[in-house]
């Protein structure tokens, strides 16, 4: 909602009309939420009290934070929103956690990309709606419309998390979460749930024990969360995964969803109609992130995050290049081109960075510190986040265009990271990953160089054979 917000008359008047540096405080503060929720508190909530109940806990504590912004005004008014900006993101780091966590822990293997990539087409249908209802308070032009249309914007999102909050009791919890916490009846209950009508009950108790012996495997093992930055295994898979995040915010995405309408002025629209082109391109990002979700799993993540990186870079070179050319809008044509190519750009982060940053992120940790994993790799975005929302509006406002030239050399960048750096996870099984990362790659990615692993190696091969199996027998493979 903030970027529709931000823009708003009755906004910038209660807040005294913020400069660019106020206003990029007013979008990274956010981050410091998210970062400070990530480290210190999604994890422990997500391990103690389950995944859903996680959800439950971080969509109260978004609403709270949103009311106070909502609610913001007189000389407290830019207070109350950085104090409602934080509150706010400690509550979406835990959700936006929590829930990629439950997909990837009941989903089967061969679908589980398709199926945290929901979770993206859920956060930019929201996005899209925020976008519209901020083009429809743009009609509000009475002088109480003024007033209360900024916060009716932000309170439209009560009624959502409301739907969602009532929901979430009747899930059933995750079987990995269960086993870990020793409710074997209750795992088994839920995994039936999840995998009754697509697979036999044999291939329900082999994938139980399979996960309970992943647990076991662990937890005899001695090793605690710390060992994610003390196991060199652990920390391979950490690293990676906080690097992913911190690309995929520091490739443009926090300034697009939150500077939008401002760029789109930048062009010449009017303020009207740079909402409406931002509620059209996040729109078009449901689309997008819909057919990410149909083929992640058959190309596999890192060609969707390549393609998407390089896509981005593209829409970069294009967006900063043609306003030096034509400066000032002397060239109508130019300022649509760049319109244009803002999309391309929404198009390549929603088969790209968006959704797929999540899906490795959420499938490569042990069950037992899978939430810890997560959320230390999340934290990575959240710096990202906080750098972005900083450097965009000083950039837009000293330099101008030449600011997207700086972030079309960090797409470049991430494209040979990506490739080179990171194995390919798509049709594993989530126990699987301990083969894929138990090892130092010498020659290659995917080529092992401990041949003690190689029993290792057949066994997992073994068992992925026979889940894709049971997907084709079942109707529900690729």
């Amino acid at each position: 909602m903030l970027s529709s917000v931000l823009v708003h008359p009755g906004f910038v008047a209660q807040l005294h009309h913020p400069s660019p540096a106020k206003t990029g405080v007013i979008t990274a503060i956010y981050y410091l939420g998210t970062w400070t929720s990530y480290v210190f508190l999604s994890h422990p909530v997500s391990d103690r009290f389950g995944r859903r109940n996680a959800a439950l806990v971080g969509t109260v504590v978004t609403c709270f934070g949103s009311a106070l912004i909502a609610g913001a005004t007189g000389s407290g008014a830019y207070a109350m929103v950085i104090a409602g900006r934080i509150i706010a993101g400690m509550g979406v780091a835990i959700v936006s956690t929590s829930v990629p966590l439950y997909q990837s822990e009941i989903a089967p293997a061969r679908q589980r990309g398709r199926f945290v990539v929901l979770n993206h087409v859920g956060f930019v249908a929201g996005l899209a709606v925020g976008f519209w209802v901020g083009y429809a308070v743009t009609f509000w032009t009475s002088p109480h419309g003024i007033y209360v249309g900024w916060r009716f914007s932000i309170a439209v999102q009560f009624f959502p998390a409301f739907i969602f909050a009532t929901g979430l009791p009747f899930l059933p919890e995750t079987p990995r979460w269960l086993v870990e916490h020793g409710q074997i009846e209750e795992a088994r209950k839920s995994l039936s749930y999840f995998r009754q009508g697509s697979f036999s009950h044999e291939q329900i108790e082999a994938e139980l024990a399979e996960i309970q012996q992943s647990m076991a495997e662990f937890k005899a093992s001695g090793l605690d969360w710390l060992c994610l930055f003390k196991e060199r295994r652990l920390f391979a898979r950490l690293w990676r995964a906080a690097l992913l995040q911190f690309m995929a915010q520091m490739c443009g995405a926090t300034a697009m969803k939150y500077y939008l309408p401002t760029l789109f002025k930048a062009l010449g629209l009017n303020t009207r109609l740079s909402l409406l082109a931002g509620g059209i391109e996040s729109t078009l990002k449901i689309g997008c992130t819909v057919l990410e979700m149909l083929i992640i799993d058959r190309v596999g993540r890192r060609l969707t995050l390549t393609v998407g990186a390089a896509v981005m870079a593209f829409a970069m070179l294009i967006n900063g290049a043609l306003p030096l050319a034509y400066p000032n809008n002397v060239n109508r044509a130019s300022d649509y081109a760049c319109v244009v190519f803002i999309f391309i750009y929404a198009l390549g982060y929603s088969m790209g960075f968006g959704p797929a940053a999540w899906v490795y992120g959420s499938e490569i940790f042990p069950t037992a510190v899978r939430a810890r994993g997560l959320n230390f790799a999340a934290s990575g975005g959240a710096i990202g986040s906080i750098a972005v929302a900083q450097i965009w509006p000083v950039g837009i406002d000293r330099i101008g265009s030449r600011i997207y030239f700086f972030f079309m050399a960090v797409n470049l960048v991430c494209v040979p990271i990506i490739w080179i750096l990171y194995p390919e996870t798509k049709a594993r099984s989530l126990e699987d990953m301990d083969v894929l990362f138990g090892v130092e790659r010498v020659a290659g990615v995917g080529e092992y160089s401990d041949a003690d692993n190689l029993d290792t190696r057949e066994m997992a091969r073994a068992r992925s054979s026979t889940v894709d199996r049971a997907g084709s027998h079942s109707g529900r493979g690729d």
